[in-house]
């Protein structure tokens, strides 16, 4: 299935290659370099790829002041539909193609998945505002590009969930609807700020994420941070204990370049 997923994802991308190049690279108010791409599959199969998310009790919950979300990178322990159309992102003719559209240079996929995977929000979960770990899991190479796949049928716009691109000073923010089938292609670097505002509704709103990294620095100098997070801006205090938070992740990953938590990464086999 993976094979075929490959195949249906290129065809997508160069059917609409002028426009979404031209997207990617339009001047947009937050800076952040983005496009989103709707209808990426056809729809029974985006259905079916809903349909296989494991349940939430099957998933790792992230509950902190900085987030609330499922997460996991098992995916070799769900339905292998899961697994093919997370890889599919991570085959290099797919990687060729997005670099040509985005123009990113050089960039490689992950398939550790080193903060990638597949995660779920259900009703009152978010993701603050945060700029992500700069590089890889080994700390060689920078993360250039997210690819941010929803797959929740009939999502709308009023239930929250929404992907937030915030302006450099996080004071305000553009928001791109995590709408059924659709795909976001956000460049990153050390000012593209970004979060998911909170679920207002029942149900689970389901995203299939994956890095591409690279070589080259998409800031045009060296730098290195960890994932940076801070709170919206009407939340005063949290954003005082965020800061502090995020200061000292970055202090202690300078003492310790390798971190000190458990890695998460998929170690399972890789789809054929």
């Amino acid at each position: 299935m993976k094979e075929q997923i490959i195949k249906l994802l290129l065809a997508r991308l160069d059917r609409s290659s002028a426009e979404i190049s031209e997207d990617f690279q339009s001047p947009s108010p937050v800076k952040t370099k983005f496009t989103a791409i709707d209808d990426l599959l056809p729809d029974e199969l985006a259905r079916q790829i809903f349909s296989a998310f494991p349940p939430f009790d099957q998933m790792r919950l992230l509950d902190s002041f900085r987030e609330k979300k499922y997460t996991s990178k098992s995916l070799d322990q769900y339905n292998p539909l899961i697994a093919d159309i997370t890889f599919a992102f991570q085959d290099q003719r797919v990687i060729d193609k997005v670099a040509e559209l985005t123009s990113i240079k050089e960039p490689h996929g992950d398939p550790k998945l080193y903060a990638g995977g597949i995660s779920a929000m259900a009703k009152g979960h978010f993701l603050n505002p945060h700029l992500d770990n700069s590089h890889d899991l080994d700390q060689k190479h920078y993360r250039v590009l997210n690819l941010l796949y929803y797959c929740s049928p009939g999502w709308k716009p009023e239930f929250g969930g929404n992907l937030e691109l915030w302006n450099e000073d996080v004071t305000e923010a553009l928001e791109i609807p995590s709408l059924f089938n659709r795909l976001v292609l956000m460049a990153t670097n050390d000012k593209s700020w970004h979060s998911v505002n909170e679920v207002r509704t029942e149900g689970s709103r389901c995203c299939i994420s994956n890095y591409y990294f690279s070589p080259v620095s998409p800031n045009g100098y060296e730098t290195t941070h960890v994932t940076y997070f801070k709170a919206r801006p009407e939340q005063k205090l949290r954003r005082i204990l965020t800061k502090a938070d995020s200061d000292i992740r970055t202090m202690l990953r300078k003492v310790k370049k390798s971190g000190f938590s458990k890695k998460d990464i998929y170690e399972g086999k890789l789809p054929e």
